[in-house]
């Protein structure tokens, strides 16, 4: 498999001529943009907005949750300054070294430490400084966290405990700064994934997060920290867990994604409306753990044909779990063979980032194959 990607991606770099080439290869403004396009949306709440980007949308809710409640807590590597994507910062000057503090370079020992508080009845919100290096807790996150409460039957628990990490590709990231890996912690009962696609959704998900009973992993496309840009209400708002939003409504072909996915997918709903005269239900899923089924399965059922796409790679991503579900309730109304458009079975690779990702381009190929089956 992958001595056949690399071939076609040698074949492609030889002729230098070809239109894809030039697009993936120029050094030209135009080539070197993002492969989305960001449409802010309009917040549905009465009351004062400022013009927030997705880091100071998260920034501000964690504010919001350091002022309510006085047992929360932020910690994590280099947070007291800021944080690599400046997330937590002004946050240590306002509210003091004890709420707001460092923590030596072990996740293992963030997310262990974040359980202990979490169990005496605080808040805590950790930050993993990158999703791809989530892995050394993974023991403590989906051993201990997630079964606390069912191990000590209800005894205790530690649901007051949010981990915040960024996730997915970043246009230059490479292998260890661009992965998504919230498949791997979808097989663990008793947590709560959540990621968000905007700053409106980020900040009032992450407060529902903070604020919900379960242990909570809230994944953030990093992509999204400056390049996503809204209109964010200043007042505390929570959004609901575990409910999809759909973005766009159609009748033809149901696509499903997840943070910054859902603005490719809004882009390929708009291609297949131009090109092929096709109208899509876009769904964000937004919770990967529990996510929104019935939202899902009423959508199949009215369009018969499914696209779900996700950076992560194809084999064992969500994507799967979601086909799985919706073949078995939905199999009588599927009108087309469903399409997963991800990640490769590959490392996440530097320079043939642009091919990897599951771009407009793949998606509206796979649209157009369930609309022609």
């Amino acid at each position: 498999m992958k001595s056949k990607i690399m071939s076609k991606l040698l074949m492609l770099k030889s002729n230098p001529c070809s239109p894809m080439f030039i697009r993936l290869f120029s050094k030209s403004p135009q080539c070197m943009a993002t492969h989305f396009k960001f449409q802010p949306e309009t917040a549905h709440l009465d009351g004062e907005t400022a013009k927030m980007n997705l880091f100071q949308a998260v920034n501000n809710a964690l504010d919001i949750a350091l002022a309510k409640d006085p047992s929360a807590v932020v910690f994590g590597e280099d947070v007291s300054f800021g944080g690599v994507f400046r997330c937590t910062i002004g946050l240590q000057e306002k509210y003091g070294k004890d709420r707001v503090f460092n923590t030596p370079l072990c996740e293992q020992g963030i997310a262990g430490f974040g359980i202990g508080l979490a169990t005496t009845g605080a808040t805590a919100i950790a930050e993993i400084q990158f999703g791809d290096y989530i892995l050394p807790a993974f023991d403590q996150i989906c051993n201990e966290a997630a079964k606390f409460r069912y191990r000590s039957g209800n005894l205790w628990e530690c649901g007051k405990l949010t981990i915040r990490s960024p996730i997915s590709a970043v246009g230059h990231g490479a292998l260890y700064h661009s992965q998504s890996p919230e498949a791997f912690f979808s097989h663990c009962p008793g947590l709560r994934i959540v990621i968000p696609r905007s700053p409106i959704k980020a900040k009032g998900l992450l407060l529902s997060s903070i604020r919900t009973a379960d242990p909570v992993l809230f994944f953030e496309p990093k992509v999204l920290y400056r390049s996503a840009v809204e209109e964010v209400p200043v007042q505390d708002y929570m959004l609901p867990l575990s409910k999809a939003d759909i973005v766009a409504e159609g009748d033809d072909v149901t696509l499903v994604g997840w943070g910054t996915q859902v603005h490719v997918l809004k882009e390929v709903a708009e291609m297949a409306q131009e090109k092929l005269g096709v109208k899509c239900d876009v769904i964000d899923l937004v919770s990967i753990l529990p996510w929104d089924k019935d939202t899902v399965f009423n959508s199949v059922k009215k369009t018969g044909r499914l696209l779900i796409a996700h950076e992560a790679p194809l084999t064992s991503g969500f994507g799967a779990e979601v086909a799985a579900a919706v073949q078995e309730a939905c199999f009588l109304s599927l009108e087309a063979p469903i399409q997963r458009v991800c990640g490769f079975d590959t490392p996440f690779p530097h320079v043939f980032e642009p091919f990897y990702i599951p771009d407009k381009w793949r998606c509206f190929d796979a649209v157009n194959k369930l609309v022609r089956f």
